[in-house]
């Protein structure tokens, strides 16, 4: 099954899952120390969905054929968008940190928003694939594209997850820009995307908080500014090699969300730049064979598709790493296969898994 992928890919995947378990699991040791129940708790949850659901998504999206999901790609984008409405469901949803993007079941949590980012770029690669010739009209290009990431933006900000609506309509964007697009439809859609961003600053203070912490951030140092400045402290402290392996101050009541959005500080502090830089180049490389895949792939969607998972797993890792140096505004989103998080560890697994599956028709096999 795994005999004609990209090999370098695959190995870098493992590589980054694996050394992701170990700084998770240090970073959970300030789990450790406010509550002892928690703390294994996340630790089986997190080996649980990354060895064995993990390990299974990985498996199913290099197994199955790529071309398979576009036969299906309007019927998954819709229950996709379904699942996600169900987040506002009083008896299924879960609220946490002012947010409603979980879906209770019981014992376990299901975050649906994960499985609308692959689907949406899986109906953008489709349809580009299918009506590329006929973007000269509206009708077939810059309309379809409009109303399908009007639905995706209401669902996402009105839940609020800004973080997850950035990664989503990046990789469409760009999946929609190589499939075709016009020009001037291009041009469009940054002036919208403009003025939605400077409405939604004025409609939620949250986010005109975070750009005032970006722009300053000793701007409300005990309120906004917080997570930024902790990180900060985290990485300066951590020099060239670190403080060494669980060694972190920073994660002992002082970083909110340790082993979430703030895990790459930790990282920083334990293991240096040089432990940091060696994660980032993980990244780097899946990036690279991403690349390499996309154009070296023969099939129009299987290339679309490629360059789709790439954006979201790259631009998700930036925005996690930017604005933990500080050179992003905050936006709340998990490091892939780094941080806490059942459904977005899997389905990253999955994408990766299906870009896997795409290499499997390109030229490169390394």
């Amino acid at each position: 099954m795994f005999q004609k992928v990209d090999k370098l890919l695959l190995i870098t995947i493992v590589l980054l899952l694996a050394s992701g378990l170990v700084i998770f699991g240090s970073a959970a040791l300030g789990v450790l120390a406010v509550n002892e129940v928690k703390f294994y708790s996340v630790i089986k949850t997190q080996l649980i969905y990354a060895l064995i659901g993990g390990g299974l998504a990985l498996y199913i999206g290099a197994t199955i054929p790529f071309t398979w999901y576009r036969k299906h790609a309007y019927t998954f984008f819709g229950l996709a968008l379904f699942v996600t409405t169900l987040v506002f469901v009083p008896f299924l949803s879960r609220y946490h940190g002012g947010a409603h993007r979980w879906i209770d079941l019981g014992s376990f949590t299901v975050q649906p928003s994960e499985i609308l980012k692959f689907t949406f770029v899986l109906v953008v690669a489709h349809w580009c694939t299918k009506y590329r010739s006929k973007f000269k009209d509206w009708k077939y290009g810059l309309l379809p594209y409009i109303l399908a990431a009007g639905a995706v933006s209401v669902i996402l900000l009105a839940q609020p997850d800004f973080g997850t609506y950035l990664v989503v309509m990046s990789a469409s964007f760009i999946t929609y820009f190589i499939g075709g697009a016009r020009k001037r439809h291009i041009q469009i859609l940054i002036l919208i995307g403009m003025m939605g961003f400077v409405t939604l600053i004025m409609v939620r203070p949250y986010m005109l908080e975070r750009v005032k912490t970006f722009l300053n951030n000793t701007h409300d140092p005990r309120g906004s500014s917080w997570q930024l400045n902790q990180s900060l402290i985290a990485l300066g402290g951590g020099g060239l090699t670190g403080r060494g392996l669980g060694q972190s101050v920073q994660k002992f009541n002082y970083l909110p969300e340790p082993i979430g959005d703030s895990i790459f500080a930790v990282l920083g502090e334990e293991v240096g730049f040089l432990g940091t830089l060696y994660i980032i180049v993980l990244y780097g490389i899946v990036a690279s064979r991403g690349y390499f895949i996309f154009r070296e792939t023969r099939d129009q969607f299987g290339r679309l598709l490629a360059i789709g998972i790439v954006v979201i797993i790259m631009s998700q890792a930036t925005l996690n790493i930017g604005s933990m140096l500080g050179i992003l505004p905050l936006t709340g989103v998990p490091l892939p296969l780094v941080s806490h998080g059942g459904t977005a560890l899997m389905i990253a697994l999955f994408e990766l898994g299906v870009l896997l599956n795409i290499s499997k028709s390109s030229n490169i096999h390394i």
